[in-house]
């Protein structure tokens, strides 16, 4: 009988092909925007990194942060060392959402991705510094159902928007399946990428999960309620999300000193609580 050594020595990885792994991070804050009077607190917008590729294929696109895997790396460093170096941001949680497999979804090859979410909070380090990409930005991000029941990923810096329409085929092990029709000028997959990872964040906050990871360590309910309506693009009852809320968060006995409008309770994630993220780890 043969042994595992014996088999091992013999055996010739070289006669299976073999794919190219790749990371890519989807990475999302909420930016704030006044709303035109200072008895008003500024209105939450999520906002997504991307990068404009520097070479091909899809030069001159915008894509999502990511590479290859490098030898003697595990897909999670590969994520973190492809971010930092492609937009200068080093993010403390990466969330797997996903592995993209389809045939034919990159023009060089036969390429797998690993897609990672990560959450950066207002006071985290947001402002893109020096990178390998040609350029970095932050864009306002909407998915939406047209009437003709497909969806529409809407993209905006500002300058340039972008507009890719995707069509949803079919949900399966948890997670739903998009069908890119026009990817709006978006590199790759990228498209479907953003739509599953945008779909899975809007799933774990319904559940208060991730939602503390977009704010300070003290926040007031409001903040924390506007979190959830931001990023699901939903209206909440006060009423209900505070006594929802209720059983993640504690007083810390401090209050806010925003001007303007009265000083409100700060609270913060009770240390039991699983409905989140770890800061400062990567998952």
């Amino acid at each position: 009988m043969t042994s595992e050594s014996e088999f091992l020595k013999t055996y010739n990885v070289n006669e299976y092909e073999r794919p190219s792994v790749t990371s890519d991070i989807v990475i999302f804050k909420i930016r704030r925007q006044s709303k035109g009077s200072y008895r008003k607190n500024a209105e939450g917008i999520l906002t997504l990194l991307l990068i404009r590729r520097g070479g091909h294929p899809f030069k001159g696109c915008w894509a999502l942060p990511g590479g290859f895997l490098e030898p003697n790396e595990t897909i999670e460093e590969c994520a973190l060392r492809e971010v930092t170096e492609e937009t200068g941001i080093t993010p403390n949680v990466l969330m797997p959402v996903a592995v993209f497999s389809a045939p034919g979804r990159d023009p060089r090859g036969w390429i797998i991705s690993n897609a990672f979410t990560s959450i950066l909070s207002e006071n985290s380090v947001t402002a893109v510094g020096r990178s390998d990409a040609a350029e970095a930005d932050w864009f306002d991000i909407q998915l939406e159902e047209t009437k003709s029941g497909k969806l529409l990923l809407s993209l905006s810096n500002g300058n340039e928007n972008i507009s890719a329409v995707l069509r949803e085929k079919e949900n399966r092990f948890g997670l739903p399946k998009f069908e890119i029709e026009n990817s709006g000028g978006l590199a790759f997959d990228h498209a479907a990428i953003i739509a599953t990872s945008l779909r899975a964040l809007q799933e774990r906050i319904k559940n208060f999960e991730y939602i503390f990871d977009f704010l300070p360590e003290k926040f007031t309910l409001t903040a924390l309620q506007e979190v959830q309506e931001t990023v699901m693009n939903i209206e909440v009852l006060s009423a209900n999300f505070r006594r929802k809320i209720a059983d993640y968060v504690e007083d810390t006995g401090e209050y806010s000193l925003g001007s303007g409008h009265r000083p409100a309770k700060l609270f913060r994630k009770k240390a039991q609580t699983k409905a989140s993220g770890s800061k400062n780890e990567i998952i």
